[in-house]
């Protein structure tokens, strides 16, 4: 790999500055940590994120058929 000396500095000095700080996906105790409607308020705030992004490119496409079909 390009600059792999570079990267394994890097990687070398960021676990020394991390030391022993847990980790997020190393972390088993995860599910406790969440209150009761945290996963459902979770699932909302991403279809308020994603749903209209998603909502606005079918438009577009809908729109650019459109124009290809019917004119």
């Amino acid at each position: 790999m390009l600059f792999q000396s570079k990267y394994d500095r890097a990687r070398k000095l960021q676990q020394e500055r991390m030391g022993d700080a847990p980790r997020a996906l190393e972390d088993e105790n995860l599910a406790d940590k969440l209150e009761k409607h945290d996963t459902f308020a979770l699932i909302v705030s991403a279809l308020i994120t994603i749903l209209p992004a998603a909502l606005l490119f079918l438009a577009v496409v809908v729109g650019i058929a459109y124009f290809f079909v019917i004119r």
